[in-house]
């Protein structure tokens, strides 16, 4: 049936599109191994249970194989007409995600293995998230950005329900679910018009084809707006943050920082890609800053207020950190209103702080799953005298929201840094202003990590019970990596973070 249908095709004047193997070979790698969880769960059952976890994360070591050999290979690499680049931009983003998942892993070995789940589906469900994240890191076409977000949400949206018996599960997978159904419906209606206005889905194409017109068109408008209003959903960014709480707080922990920095991270590296591939002006073409700037500056200013200002109100740690995590986004969205004044400041900017973002956050929520071994709750009551009984913690805990605060020289100051050279250096009344809006934000949050230090530093445990928190080794190596990333990127950035600053804008854009 084959031989019949080659000839067929070669008469049509249909060419196997060329495949750099190498290039693929993250996403394959990490697809065999997903395919292989699958295969050895179907055959073993229940006593596939004790290598889950193991193989999950041998899987993510395999996958940094071909990213690290593809970085010392040094060239770029484009397939399918440019819908698919390996550059330095995406091999970094490549290696966050694989990086992130690695620590969510050690994160849920020992609270997956202890619960009431189903070990192998989690861990299969959460490489194919994976798997979605790594391929948006290269997408260059709307149609490869919308199925790589697909493929990492829906994963996603399982995951957040995982405990079944729980009602407030339930609720974390049914909102996060229903939230983002309707945000990829906005989403791809706004690229359906741009693919009407310009007749292509290359990133690349839509920039020459929109970039060529003296005035955008109403549909380029709509499109631009729609799409960038999508992905707001996505970063859980002002006002579109609604199901981020609710889900945070109902899902097992290890899925909440998973979705709160690896699914948080992969929107933005699709905004990224959009926004300096497809709308902002190059080779002497006028781009769209003018619709999108204004709006990236509208979502950094709201989410950094509103995110900062809704968090001064909690008492559920977890909650903390999901409106902590609005303003973050908020941060995070702020380069991206001067982008088409500092292109390449912008996006080191993003990169930045998006890879520090995913150090101190999951460090974070492995505390929070360490001290919950011991309190059975995230109520930020239950931090109160953690010194006392658990130092190492309150140490790793102290880190990690001062760096979230941006005090140096812990490495959230560096990422706040960088968002600050990149408002200031485009010398517009935009930049100054969101830079001061960046400015008090942080010592608007300053006021409630600090209050969360104090209890833990300086006052006596609630139940008067100093039992040692009993740390599993997994779970310590995750607390180990993500503080020793937080205090090296702030330490020494002009080795690490350097790195990022050589990223120009991605190739192809």
């Amino acid at each position: 049936m084959l031989a019949g249908i080659a000839p067929v095709l070669a008469a049509d004047g249909f060419v196997r599109p060329e495949i750099d193997w190498h290039a693929a070979a993250p996403e394959l790698t990490l697809l065999g191994f997903g395919a292989l969880i699958t295969m050895i769960d179907i055959g073993w059952l229940e006593r596939a249970r004790r290598i889950a976890a193991p193989l999950a994360s041998l899987a993510l070591l395999a996958t940094m194989v071909p990213i690290i050999t593809l970085a010392l290979a040094g060239d770029d690499r484009s397939m399918f007409d440019g819908g698919f680049v390996v550059d330095d931009y995406s091999l970094i983003m490549k290696a966050m995600f694989v990086l992130a998942g690695y620590v969510v892993v050690l994160m849920s070995t020992n609270y997956i293995a202890e619960g009431d789940y189903w070990e192998n589906e989690y861990y299969g469900l959460l490489l194919s998230s994976i798997l979605g994240m790594i391929l948006m890191a290269s997408a260059r076409d709307l149609i490869s950005i919308f199925v790589a977000l697909e493929l990492l949400s829906i994963p996603a949206y399982m995951l957040a329900t995982w405990r079944k018996r729980d009602l407030k599960s339930n609720e974390a997978g049914l909102k996060y679910y229903l939230m983002g159904v309707f945000a990829s419906a906005v989403m791809l209606y706004g690229m359906s018009l741009l693919y009407g206005a310009t007749g292509s889905t290359l990133l690349v194409e839509i920039n020459d084809a929109v970039g060529e017109a003296a005035r955008p068109s109403a549909i380029v408008v709509l499109g631009i707006i729609f799409v960038v209003v999508g992905f707001a959903f996505k970063v859980s960014a002002f006002p579109f943050h609604t199901w981020a709480p609710d889900t945070y707080e109902g899902s097992p922990t290890p899925v909440t920082a998973f979705i709160s920095v690896a699914s948080k991270a992969a929107g933005f590296v699709a905004l990224l890609n959009l926004v300096f591939v497809g709308f902002v002006g190059r080779d002497g073409l006028v781009g769209r800053d003018d619709i999108f700037e204004p709006l990236m500056w509208v979502l950094a200013a709201a989410s950094m207020t509103a995110g900062n200002l809704m968090a001064l109100r909690q008492t559920n740690m977890v909650r903390l950190l999901a409106y902590s995590g609005v303003a973050q986004a908020g941060y995070m969205l702020a380069p991206l209103a001067v982008a088409g004044s500092v292109p390449d400041k912008a996006l080191t900017a993003s990169v930045t702080y998006l890879v520090i973002y995913a150090a101190m956050n999951l460090g974070a929520f492995a505390v929070v799953i360490a001290v919950a071994r011991k309190t059975r709750s995230a109520e930020v009551s239950t931090y109160r005298g953690l010194f006392h009984y658990a130092p190492g913690l309150t140490v790793a805990m102290t880190i990690f929201l001062f760096s979230l605060a941006g005090i140096p020289p812990l490495g959230g100051w560096i990422a706040k840094f960088r968002v600050m050279e990149a408002l200031i250096e485009a010398e517009t009344s935009a930049g100054v202003v969101l830079g001061v809006f960046v400015a008090v934000n942080s010592v608007i949050a300053l006021y409630y990590y600090a209050r969360v230090g104090f209890g833990m530093w300086a006052e006596e445990a609630p139940d008067g019970d100093l039992t040692p928190v009993n740390v599993p080794l997994s779970l310590g190596v995750a607390l180990t990596l993500t503080a020793a990333i937080t205090i090296a990127m702030g330490v020494i950035p002009g080795d690490i973070v350097g790195r990022f600053t050589d990223v120009s804008l991605l190739a192809g854009g």
